[in-house]
């Protein structure tokens, strides 16, 4: 892949599409080499690329940070929970994976409970989807849980006073996510799962078809 013609939606757009579940790249790597950029058109395909491969060390970097800021505020640290939880029911891999654990979970106890939780059927038209897939968890739109547990994240933020503080360790993760990739030089193991990514992306869709 050019990450040089990627743009920024395009990666928002992976990133909210990709499996979160993959464990982090090991501090080895993650700590590896780095180099100046050649120029401003490199930086910017560099920091593309280690945004998408290094994802998963960024999110645990960015809370370990968030965490330490909150060691004298417990009430803050639920907010930053639910505030991370509320992000990443966006992504569409992590919602269908939590809902379907969770509707798992509630089967032990109370199938007929579960089975009101399974998400509604989308019509197929022709042998396809009517329309795009719509992400639900435990029965219910996205949407409702994005909702509530922003509006919970927010009023805990308000009592806690941490508002600032996040404000101060969130600014702390982000020039450090920032820093990483724009020095870290990507390898061939990066372009390599980059490869692999689209060929699973292109698959899912075929085989949805």
């Amino acid at each position: 892949m050019d990450w040089g013609t990627v743009t920024t939606e395009d990666l928002i757009e992976a990133l909210r599409e990709v499996d979160w579940s993959s464990p982090p790249r090991p501090p080895s790597e993650f700590f590896s080499r780095f180099t100046f950029p050649r120029s401003s058109s490199k930086w910017n395909s560099r920091v593309k690329c280690n945004l998408y491969y290094y994802r998963t060390n960024y999110f645990i970097m960015i809370v370990a940070i968030l965490a330490l800021g909150f060691l004298r505020r417990p009430l803050a640290i639920v907010a930053a929970f639910l505030t991370t939880l509320s992000i990443a029911f966006l992504n569409d891999s992590f919602a269908g994976t939590f809902s379907e654990k969770v509707t798992r979970t509630v089967r032990q106890f109370s199938p007929h409970l579960a089975a009101k939780m399974r998400p509604p059927l989308t019509p197929v038209i022709r042998g396809r989807p009517s329309a795009k897939r719509a992400i639900f968890i435990c029965g219910r739109p996205r949407w409702v849980f994005v909702l509530i547990f922003s509006l919970a994240s927010f009023f805990l933020w308000f009592a806690s006073c941490g508002l600032l503080t996040v404000l101060w360790a969130l600014a702390i993760g982000l020039l450090f996510t920032l820093l990483h990739a724009s020095f870290r030089t990507p390898n061939l193991k990066a372009r390599l799962n980059t490869f692999r990514e689209e060929f699973r992306a292109v698959w899912r869709n075929y085989s949805e078809l």
